[in-house]
């Protein structure tokens, strides 16, 4: 049966009316959609930035994972660092210390003072961080043994010194990085060097920074060490096999969560351990 006129007239206006509520609402969850990734995307942001001044500014004192080094203390998990404000910590960068031989950068921009602070806090562990699956203990079994980890890294003692110490990248990262960073690892090879110094002493470690004056590498324990190339009489130089790719075969994604939940249980261990010691 057909509609009256003015019946029909409603009935194309009430439609009308509910696509545009329904173009209304999904353009409303797309633009939060888009807002979110925005925010996360400038966080991202902001945090490469603040590592990458990090790493030139401020690593060749304090290491690159913040923890200290031959010439500067831990600005990490010192808790009088931690407890600081972040308008000292932007006035510490700009003055510096002098009398603890401290230099300030008065020349940085405020936007990459600002970058390295929020980056400062992340190493901090004041970023949120995501659910752990997995059962450490069987991640250990899995490190030392199906995995073949402990052959190249170390924990912070458990290991062989190879390539990297896994403690200062999982404090960097959080459980699925680190899944990611075993399923998908960067490449390249792993450069060791071995140094005489002119007054006799030998130091060996990996390579970590290097420019036409100096070089800096980092020991079995965890050590920094920034030298000069005209105080050295002899550097050896030993390259390694990048890490393996078929991490995706060989373990499970249960035996993953397990090996990632271990090695941030270790590096959290070790770093409490460690804290203590100091406080």
């Amino acid at each position: 049966m057909l509609l009256p006129e003015r019946d029909a007239t409603w009935q194309i206006v009430l439609n009308i009316g509910w696509l545009l509520i329904l173009i209304g609402t999904t353009g409303n969850a797309l633009c939060q959609n888009s807002k979110s990734e925005e925010s996360t995307a400038g966080l991202q942001q902001a945090r490469l930035r603040g590592k990458n001044v990090f790493d030139l500014k401020c690593a060749t004192c304090h290491g690159l994972d913040g923890l200290g080094g031959e010439h500067a203390p831990d600005v990490v998990r010192r808790s009088a660092v931690k407890e600081l404000p972040d308008q000292v910590l932007l006035n510490i960068i700009h003055d510096g210390i002098p009398e603890d031989g401290m230099p300030g950068f008065a020349s940085m921009r405020k936007e990459d003072s600002e970058a390295v602070v929020g980056y400062l806090r992340f190493l901090q562990g004041k970023a949120a961080g995501e659910p752990v699956r997995g059962d450490p203990a069987m991640g250990r079994d899995l490190f030392m043994g199906k995995g073949g980890c402990s052959a190249c890294h170390v924990i912070k003692g458990p290991g062989e010194f190879v390539t990297e110490d896994l403690g200062g990248f999982a404090r960097d990262h959080q459980a699925g990085e680190i899944r990611d960073a075993i399923l998908r690892p960067a490449g390249g090879k792993q450069v060791s060097v071995t140094v005489i110094a002119r007054d006799g002493r030998k130091f060996s470690g990996m390579l970590r920074n290097e420019d036409n004056a100096s070089l800096q590498l980092q020991d079995a324990n965890g050590r920094f060490y920034l030298l000069l190339k005209s105080s050295l009489v002899s550097v050896q130089r030993h390259s390694g096999d990048s890490m393996p790719v078929d991490y995706g075969q060989r373990l499970n994604g249960a035996e993953l969560d397990d090996l990632a939940a271990y090695i941030l249980r270790e590096a959290g261990a070790a770093d409490l351990a460690s804290s203590s010691r100091k406080d």
